[in-house]
This record gives structure tokens, sequence and C-alpha cells, in this order.
């Protein structure tokens, strides 16, 4: 069993998103609390609860999650088995991805749909306002400005206090800030698939919270260093993936989600870790196609 006294996703230091939401750096993503295909209810509903409430427990004050993830589901749960919150806990969730099926994705991020979909969030989570509200992800079939106008409109009403962005590159994050502060992006990242480096770093240099979306990608390649690693640290390679992107920069937010309650507390341990710069130079030279391999 992993010893109490370190298990907690302080460890991993503070960030304070748009300038007014302190969370603890390890948060939890919501998604896998779901059903297979992240469609409807878990199999174990009374294992999704006492997940979600123990991360309470263990120090995470930043739950991600989005209307999809079900649909709906997720966001459910979430209400069920934490509220009333938390004071200190800031809830993410998104909108701009419609499910018509398990594992089936449609983009809709139409003005009408992302109002439609916040209003769905809000009393899904028993909120008046979301901490921290997410475009899921570009539409091809709308305006890029439209998503962002609606959403930047929504925060004018009350019912978003800070806009963030997901899936996008660096000439999307600078057209929505033209239009609203953006607090956030989350986009798929690890030590082996980094493809966004300069989107960190853009986010970095304007103290913008990058939130890494499968954080634990990694091929035979990734798995060879991990292990090493790993075993001189006692640790497991999903720890160490952690660790690493805690230490890739201090705006960084992993998410890690599991439906597991083992699977939980090992992940906030990894908050407790700290690799060295060789460690860290090590596994930042994995080639970044060895996801692939």
């Amino acid at each position: 069993m992993i010893q109490e006294q370190t298990l907690s996703a302080a460890a991993a230091g503070e960030f304070t998103i748009g300038g007014d939401l302190t969370v603890n750096r390890m948060g939890y993503g919501a998604m896998r609390i779901t059903g297979q295909g992240i469609w409807g209810p878990p199999a174990d509903k009374a294992a999704a609860l006492a997940t979600l409430r123990r991360t309470i427990e263990l120090g995470v004050n930043l739950i991600d999650t989005a209307d999809s993830y079900g649909p709906g589901t997720s966001e459910e749960l979430i209400d069920e088995g934490l509220y009333p919150y938390p004071v200190d806990l800031v809830i993410a969730t998104k909108g701009g991805w419609e499910r018509p099926g398990p594992g089936q994705w449609t983009h809709n991020a139409s003005p009408k749909h992302l109002t439609q979909a916040l209003e769905g969030s809000l009393k899904r989570l028993h909120l008046d306002r979301i901490d921290v509200y997410q475009l899921h992800a570009p539409d091809n079939a709308v305006s890029f400005e439209a998503s962002v106008e609606t959403l930047a409109k929504l925060r004018e009403q009350g019912k978003i206090r800070h806009v963030a962005l997901s899936n996008v590159t660096r000439e999307h994050i600078e057209r929505a800030r033209r239009i609203v502060p953006i607090v956030s992006v989350q986009n798929r990242y690890s030590f082996a698939d980094r493809e966004w480096d300069y989107v960190v770093d853009y986010c970095e240099r304007n103290e913008i919270a990058f939130i890494p979306w499968y954080p634990l990608g990694a091929g035979k390649v990734a798995g060879e260093v991990l292990h090493a690693i790993a075993d001189r640290h006692r640790a497991s390679p999903t720890q160490i993936a952690l660790a690493w992107l805690l230490k890739r920069s201090p705006i960084m937010l992993p998410i890690p989600g599991t439906s597991s309650l083992e699977h939980l507390e090992q992940n906030i341990a990894a908050a407790s870790l700290h690799l060295t710069e060789q460690e860290y130079e090590k596994l930042s030279a994995v080639p970044e196609l060895a996801m692939s391999q």
C-alpha cells in the first residue's frame, strides 16, 4: 500500500488558473468513469463514485470532464458523488463534440449547440457558473471566431468564469485571445508525443495552463527507457511518465483518468516523484515517433 503521507496531489505544487483559481498541479480526468466506449453508465457505479470521492481525499482540486463523456454521464456522476462541492474544487468541462453512439464523436461547435451544451452542463453539475469551460475542438463547419465569441458572450452573462480551448494550434489560441482571455489549453501530449511542444512553450510564456490528455502515451522505445528509470525510483512506468510532465513546465497540469482506486492512488503518488535532470533529459530524448512503434 502506498504510504498515506506521500499520497497527495499537493506534492505536485500549485498553479493559479486565470489569476484566481489555484489548483494542485496533479488533477483528475473524469472520462473513464463512464461505460465502455465512453458511452452510458459505468459497469460499476459504486466504484466510479468511490473513485471520485477518493480524488478529493487525495488533494485533487481540478477535475476535467465534458458533456460528451457518456454523454452527460461523467458530469452526472461528479454531481452525485461530490455535490455539495469542496470550496476549492475547480470543475473544468467542455462543449463542442456530440456523441451519436459508443466510441463515436462528431463536431458541433455551432453557437446554438455550444449554448445548449453549456446549459446542460450547468444543470447536470448543479452549478450557476462553470469555472473553466473549454471549446472541445474547432469545428471546420463553423467559424472558429463564432464559436469563441459564443463562449465570450456566455462569460459576459456570468455563466462561465474562464474560457479555455482544447485540441488547438497556436494560431487558434492567438485568434481566440483577440476575443476573450484564454486560461488553459488541453492537447494530446506526453514525453513520447511532443507534437505540441511549441504550444506548451507558448502557454508557459503567457501563463496559460497546459492540460495534457493521453499523458501516458508511449510505445516500445519509450517503454524501455521508462522501465529503467522506474526501477531506480521503485516506481511504475506510469508514475515516471507523469513525473516527467510535471517537470516539463510549471504550467503543466496532468489529469490522468481512471475508474480504479488502485490506479488513482498510483497516479497521485507520482506527484511526489522528482526526476533528476539526467533522467528528465533521457526521457526527453525518446524519439517522438516511439508512440507509434
